[in-house]
């Protein structure tokens, strides 16, 4: 059998998380290092390898059930080559640092057991719409693989340059960065858009560190029949960041 697909045979390399290519990430267990992953992302694995639901304790249940944030995962351990994917986004590897990591647990593919994961809040008078009020903090050292839809764009932030990212677009960024919710509108009622550009909630970080931002906005729907009025399109209705606004989709 001869084809051009063979061009895509397994990566060769000595790393235990290898980009096989940009929507596909191989990662190799050796026995004593298990990987927590999104349920449901193996496409294929070599070797002894075995898929168990990851325990949630009772507090993070209660978090992910209150603020539709936290981590469906499954456990993989044993010695073997896993191969993970989630409808074809592209995915990306970060190396998490002392600084740690904040998140939209929705771009999260996979990660070293040895990391922690916490619901935080982030403060603000209002909640937003598409990401919500609520990120998943990721501490201690090891690797995350993201998640993007398209390629995502990496913006620096540093003391004299701060960064204005639409709260639609934002998948990542750094811990220790100051970040502050706000409605881009010219109008006093803060629930009504920016005139017709179509652009509503932004974050605003200041401080050091990085913010990841990808080329695409899951955005409410702009004629949503849940109740009445502009509640239900921004982020107040049955759909809104403070009701049942999961994973980042509008449902």
């Amino acid at each position: 059998m001869q084809s051009p697909l063979f061009n895509y045979a397994e990566q060769q390399s000595q790393e235990r998380y290898v980009i096989q290519n940009p929507q596909l990430l191989r990662v190799a267990l050796t026995g004593s290092d298990d990987i927590l992953a999104r349920k449901g992302a193996m496409v294929a694995y070599q070797g002894l390898v075995d898929f168990d639901g990851e325990y949630q304790t009772s507090s993070q249940r209660r978090a992910q059930a209150r603020t539709g944030e936290g981590l469906d995962l499954m456990r993989c351990s044993g010695q073997g080559t896993v191969y993970f994917a989630n409808l074809a986004q592209y995915i990306h590897v970060v190396e998490v640092e002392q600084e740690g990591m904040t998140v939209d647990s929705s771009y999260v593919l996979a990660l070293d057991s040895t990391l922690h994961t916490e619901v935080i809040a982030v403060d603000s008078q209002y909640g937003v719409s598409g990401t919500g009020k609520y990120q998943l903090n990721i501490s201690g050292r090891g690797k995350v693989a993201l998640m993007t839809s398209g390629q995502p764009l990496m913006m620096h932030v540093t003391p004299d340059k701060y960064v204005n990212v639409d709260a639609d677009a934002i998948v990542a960024w750094s811990t220790g960065l100051r970040v502050q919710m706000q409605a881009q509108t010219h109008n006093s009622n803060i629930r009504r858009r920016r005139g017709d550009t179509g652009e509503g909630w932004e974050l605003s970080f200041l401080g050091q560190g990085f913010a990841l931002v990808q080329p695409s906005e899951v955005m409410p729907p702009q004629h949503a029949a849940i109740g009445q009025g502009v509640a239900a399109q921004f982020g107040a209705g049955q759909h809104g960041s403070r009701a049942q606004n999961q994973n980042n989709a509008w449902n």
